[in-house]
């Protein structure tokens, strides 16, 4: 084999009380993809920041083609050719896809050769083989045009390392395959690429190289064809899991929620359904089912236009969040970053926040004790792997924030909670834990609606499905009409007629 490009030696990085990274070392080959496992937590982003110059190790070192290096800034790994793309891309908008490319060169001259920079704009995307428009604006490109501007980017900069984190979280089957080609051919060209995903079907599909870690530890590091699916997960949280998906049998109770008829104009039209206590509800269809403003509407953030909501027998319209707190109504939002939790704020601020009049006393001051205690409950109840629940949400790895988050409006004691993408960009323990909580819920008595891309995510979880596209309802589906191969047919528009479509 040939000498690795980039070898990061026994690096170590401490946060406080938390190490990150404990003495791990990792090699890159030119010409290969090496994928990068482990839950979140297990130290990958931190070794990323420090690859790119984010972070700064605290010790071991950094070897490029066998010669120490120190990257002290994003400058500096970007002269060294070392570049990562992002799950969001980092795309000017108003500036053109040329300009996009070329936005990271440093000019030595006041003036731009417009002719020439669209001449190697257009050289670089033909070299990747992609079509676009150099004169075109960056504002109305896909999400993978986006990342393909972004590959082009680092390709005009020379790049030698490519790192690709959670590239395709936010991608549909077709733009994985258009991505997966892009990464083929820069590995063709000799560029090493580090691949991290929580798809372990697509680590199995495009990497050469597997490396796991753990709790900021190096487990092991194998070719593709020395690992399982199982052995990749009995590394990455150090036990068996024998069942990622598994619903449990619940005894229903009484209907909880029904809906006739709901309608919100350019959103989503003549949605029915009902939903009993210890039922789970899912929610599939392909991006643009306008899933998640079903769930909006039901919360009061977007309130329908049209239609009946019925209540523990009670005819009600909801037009704000506050209004469906009282009523028993929870909402998760997919996107815990922005809309779930105040990343600088501490965990049990972000948990009991919704409630905070119930920690306060007559004169207006918070009971932190109480707060405390609470917060404590949950950091026990949902295994929240931290030091003290004071830590900073921000601080915590994905799969915390996500169960701090389903904390916060579990604390609410919801009837109905509405899961949107309860597990997106969550590892596969997180994972199974989050699916285990959605288990004991239902058995308590909650129903709840599960909003989720992850189709064997959706089919193993639920007890019925409603499958929507385009706004619009294509059927209901009993558990036992699960089938994928149907499910997706009324995703992608054919009405199924089942026993139960309303």
């Amino acid at each position: 084999m040939t000498k690795p490009v980039l070898e990061m030696q026994d690096i170590s990085k401490r946060f406080d009380m938390t190490q990150a990274l404990d003495n791990v070392s990792l090699a890159l080959y030119p010409g290969e993809i090496h994928a990068l496992l482990g839950e979140n937590g297990a130290g990958k982003s931190t070794l990323i920041k420090i690859m790119t110059g984010i972070y700064k190790a605290d010790s071991g070192r950094v070897l490029l083609d066998d010669q120490p290096v120190t990257i002290q800034n994003a400058l500096d790994a970007q002269t060294l050719g070392i570049a990562a793309i992002q799950q969001e891309p980092m795309i000017f908008p108003d500036l053109n896809v040329a300009e996009n490319i070329f936005v990271s060169r440093r000019q030595r001259s006041l003036f731009i050769n417009w002719r020439q920079m669209y001449r190697e704009a257009e050289k670089i995307l033909a070299q990747l083989d992609i079509k676009l428009d150099v004169r075109s604006p960056a504002r109305g490109l896909t999400l993978a045009a986006q990342q393909a501007v972004e590959i082009a980017k680092a390709i005009s900069l020379n790049v030698r390392v490519l790192i690709m984190d959670e590239p395709t979280a936010s991608l549909s089957a077709h733009e994985v395959r258009q991505l997966f080609k892009l990464a083929m051919a820069l590995r063709d060209q000799g560029v090493a690429l580090l691949f991290i995903s929580h798809r372990m079907e697509e680590v199995f599909e495009i990497a050469d190289r597997i490396t796991v870690f753990r709790d900021g530890q190096h487990i092991s590091t194998r070719l593709r064809s020395e690992v399982t699916t199982e052995s990749a997960i009995r590394d990455m949280v150090g036990r068996e899991i024998e069942k990622i998906f598994a619903k449990a049998n619940v005894e229903q109770g009484k209907r909880l929620i029904e809906v006739s008829g709901l309608s919100k104009d350019q959103a989503f039209s003549d949605i029915s359904f009902d939903v009993h206590q210890g039922e789970v509800l899912g929610f599939a269809g392909l991006v643009g089912a306008r899933r998640t403003d079903v769930g909006l509407a039901l919360f009061g953030i977007e309130p329908a236009d049209e239609g009946e909501i019925v209540f523990e027998q009670q005819k009600i319209a909801i037009h704000s969040p506050v209004q469906a707190m009282k009523l028993g109504i929870a909402y998760v939002t997919e996107d815990r970053r922005q809309l779930g939790l105040s990343m600088p704020m501490s965990i049990v601020t972000n948990i009991t926040l919704p409630k905070l009049r119930e920690y306060a006393s007559s004169v207006g001051l918070v009971d932190n004790q109480a707060e405390n205690e609470v917060a404590n409950r949950f950091k026990e109840r949902l295994s929240i792997r931290t030091p003290s629940v004071e830590l900073e949400a921000g601080k915590l790895s994905g799969g915390n924030q996500q169960k701090v988050m389903l904390s916060k409006w579990l604390n609410t004691k919801p009837k109905l909670l509405i899961l949107d993408e309860p597990t997106r960009g969550i590892d596969v323990g997180a994972k199974a834990e989050v699916h285990q909580m959605i288990n004991d819920l239902a058995a308590e008595g909650l129903g709840i609606i599960l909003i989720s891309s992850d189709m064997p995510e959706v089919i193993a979880m639920s007890d019925r499905i409603l499958v929507m596209r385009e706004g619009r309802q294509m059927g209901v589906f009993e558990r036992a009409e699960f089938d994928q191969e149907r499910i997706l047919t009324a995703a992608m528009g054919q009405t199924i007629a089942t026993e139960s479509s309303t």
